[in-house]
């Protein structure tokens, strides 16, 4: 074994191939081949999307450990360890597991470079496709149609969003992000978009190739019930069978979880060939994700953590904030990598926030500086206090905060890992 600590294993990847990230499929096809991995026998949900993936995910996911249905699931990146990644039957999988797997891609791969978000995905695909479980899910890391999960052909695809984001790799044109993202479905295999304001692009791909296309808005549907802020709120969900008859689910509670993605797992669901659980109210009730509009208490403040870092996350996350106010105020800790747009991603938060308090992460070279964030936030009228790191600037936050106030942590994956790293 060419390493015996998981850590080893993941500093090696970073370095092993000449860029970060190297879009394309030729490589990696190349050695999930040698590993014979490209036709797993497991049915294969394969989810894209700019915002919302992890929470189709893990809303398919808390399903399949209803029913009893065995289920392995991929997303990216993590928060507090690697493991997250994969998962079997909801549990992380352990290092030896992982070890053990990258040994295998490592022999099989010869003198074929590959990047550290390729081997990611192929020891997904094959620690998941040696567990023998009825269901692999995959979410794509960046893009659809490069992203190496997409060597993979699925019975089912979704597309949860459509956002400018990632311009570096995916450029700034939404039909052409769009046309990227839908890369993922396939011909004669069910091709569903969650986003009601999608490009033509995607709906344009899925019919050339003759995927079978459901869309929000046409077959599948939300509709809200309920005042906007009473407690007596629920939503409705209409979808359509493999076979084409109609479904629909009233008097849904409200999840925590975006509501599209929740409504595309529930007809991935069902067009994967299964039946919807009798007791559907409660599982998503019940849906959460670490990291997505997720409550904490400490030392008595209520935190809501949020991995929003793009304007349309923020959006959400300020439509959450109105529709659900604290009884103060909302203060905030921001940490952003410095590529990202982040005067579009506050400005959509200024109507709800009273006080900021911005950060770098020193351990990360694409990050943008505390002083940074406090001069984007200057452009827009707002004064912010500048911490060093984010436990700082949360430690700053709570010890402001009053008995009723609430401290808000978002602005990308690493700043609510921090926090989380802090608060434990």
């Amino acid at each position: 074994m060419r390493f015996n600590t998981l850590p080893e294993w993941l500093a090696w990847q970073e370095g092993l191939h000449t860029a970060e990230i190297d879009m394309g499929l030729v490589r990696v096809q190349r050695v999930a081949e040698r590993l014979d991995l490209l036709s797993p026998a497991a049915k294969v949900l394969t989810v894209a999307g700019t915002n919302g993936k992890g929470s189709c995910v893990a809303t398919v996911e808390a399903i399949c450990l209803d029913q009893n249905v065995s289920v392995g699931t991929f997303t990216s990146p993590h928060l507090l360890r690697y493991n997250e990644r994969i998962r079997l039957n909801g549990v992380e999988v352990s290092d030896k597991l992982l070890c053990e797997s990258f040994e295998r891609i490592d022999q099989a791969r010869g003198d074929t470079s590959l990047t550290y978000f390729e081997f990611g995905p192929l020891a997904a695909i094959d620690i998941i496709t040696r567990a023998g479980v009825e269901l692999m899910v995959l979410e794509v890391g960046l893009g659809g149609r490069l992203d190496a999960v997409n060597i993979i052909d699925a019975d089912v695809a979704v597309v949860t969003s459509i956002a400018i984001d990632h311009e570096e790799w995916l450029g700034s044109d939404i039909s052409v992000i769009g046309h990227e993202k839908a890369g993922i479905y396939r011909p004669h295999q069910w091709a569903i978009c969650a986003d009601e304001q999608a490009p033509e692009s995607v709906a344009d791909y899925a019919h050339n190739i003759g995927a079978y296309w459901v869309a929000m808005g046409m077959s599948m549907n939300v509709s809200m019930q309920g005042d906007e802020h009473g407690e007596d709120r629920a939503w409705t969900w209409s979808g359509v069978t493999d076979d084409g008859d109609l479904l629909q689910l009233q008097d849904l509670p409200i999840p925590s979880l975006p509501l599209p993605s929740v409504a595309a797992a529930l007809q991935a669901w069902v067009l994967l060939g299964n039946e919807l659980p009798t007791n559907v109210a409660t599982l998503v009730a019940g849906l959460h994700l670490s990291g997505r509009a997720e409550m904490r208490s400490f030392k008595g403040v209520e935190l809501l953590l949020d991995v929003a870092h793009n304007p349309a996350a923020a959006e959400l996350l300020a439509e959450r904030l109105s529709a659900q106010p604290p009884h103060g105020r909302t203060l905030a800790v921001v940490a952003m990598m410095a590529d990202k747009d982040r005067m579009n991603v506050l400005q959509p938060l200024i109507p709800h926030v009273a006080d900021w308090f911005v950060a770098g992460l020193p351990q990360n070279s694409r990050a943008a500086t505390g002083p940074q964030l406090a001069e984007n936030l200057a452009a827009l009228g707002q004064q912010a206090q500048v911490c060093n790191e984010v436990g700082e600037a949360l430690q700053a936050a709570v010890d402001e905060a009053g008995e009723y106030d609430r401290v808000l942590v978002m602005g990308s994956f690493f700043t609510v890992a921090a926090a989380l790293q802090w608060v434990q």
